[in-house]
């Protein structure tokens, strides 16, 4: 099928190269020009994906309305933060009946929306045409093609379908779901404990701390879903648990990288300078935390990310915070 990729980043690259490699015809646009001169002469991304060659079958164009012509998929590969106003510039040029698949792993400030609620809103399209994918998706390693799986969310199963179809290939193993909640707060919350498990790290601390992070992170994870109506089970898997262990516990998440910046002494802003890519738990923590006080829910790990990322407390402090807790029973407290 013909599938627009709008995203000229690490992750919309490699997943532009997982749809040519699973037999689609993909043009991809970036706003850099570098970029996409890269993609088109030299088959790379020379900014994202340096040295790996990118099929030859992927185009790429700086021109929205260009890569939106005549595509009946469009993937969403922008920072989530970014989303409602490129939405706003791009849904003219829609086909009709497109279905529109989000790859953005966060929470609207402000609104508290989902990305796939604010291609809804922005888009003015049913449910059943928004489509999510997440899971443990570093985009270096499968860049490389090396083996990796995903979940794909579209209340219509059939859509869900369609697209895990579209984009399976010999190292690239898609499931699907219709739990569009659970599967993308497990990918917008995963990247807030991130944030936490790298700080735990910039400190010094060993593997004890950081299971403990993130196994109440999924504890944490698990309550705001069955508040607003995921199905507890998604959180077991690829979206939930698994995209949680590989964010939490790779140097190639840029959430726990910049976590071990924060706990190494850096300020948010100092951390910020030191990224070259978007961190997007920086910027969802907060809705998060909203979102969850909202609905009675007790994120206590997300709270203490907060309190360091935007109010200047120590990762120290955090953690002192977090240890000193009453305690609880376990079981049942999930």
């Amino acid at each position: 099928m013909q599938i627009a990729v709008m995203g000229g980043g690490s992750w919309g690259t490699a997943f532009a190269m997982v749809l040519a490699d699973a037999g689609n015809d993909v043009l991809l646009w970036a706003r850099e020009p570098e970029v996409t001169r890269g993609i088109n002469e030299g088959h790379e991304n020379p900014r994202y994906h340096p040295g790996i060659r990118l099929p030859e079958s992927i185009r790429a164009t700086t021109d929205a309305a260009e890569a939106l012509d005549g595509s009946h998929v469009v993937v969403l590969a922008v920072p989530s933060q970014t989303l409602r106003g490129n939405l706003q510039s791009w849904s003219t040029r829609l086909v009709d009946h497109a279905v529109l698949v989000s790859l953005m792993k966060g929470i609207e400030l402000g609104t508290m929306l989902r990305m796939s609620q604010v291609v809804s809103a922005v888009a003015d399209v049913g449910m059943e045409r928004v489509a999510v994918v997440s899971g443990p998706n570093l985009a270096a390693e499968i860049a490389l093609r090396q083996p990796a799986a995903t979940t794909v969310a579209c209340s219509d199963e059939v859509v869900a379908e369609r697209l895990a179809d579209a984009c399976t290939t010999g190292y690239f193993r898609p499931y699907w779901t219709s739990d569009v909640i659970g599967t993308e707060l497990g990918g917008a919350v995963k990247n807030v404990i991130a944030l936490a498990n790298g700080m735990a790290v910039g400190l010094g601390s060993g593997e004890n701390s950081q299971a403990t992070l993130i196994t109440r992170g999924l504890a944490e994870m698990s309550r705001l879903g069955r508040a607003l109506g995921a199905n507890p089970l998604t959180f077991l898997g690829l979206a939930g648990i698994g995209d949680l262990v590989a964010t939490c516990s790779s140097p190639l998440s840029r959430n726990r990288s910049f976590g071990v910046l924060l706990g190494g002494g850096l300020t948010t802003e100092e951390a910020t300078a030191r990224s070259t890519q978007t961190c997007e738990g920086v910027k969802s923590c907060q809705p998060i935390l909203d979102l969850a006080r909202t609905h009675d829910v007790d994120m206590p790990i997300t709270e203490e990310v907060v309190n360091v990322v935007h109010h200047g407390a120590s990762p120290a402090q955090a953690l002192v915070r977090l240890m000193t807790r009453a305690t609880r029973a376990e079981a049942g407290h999930a």
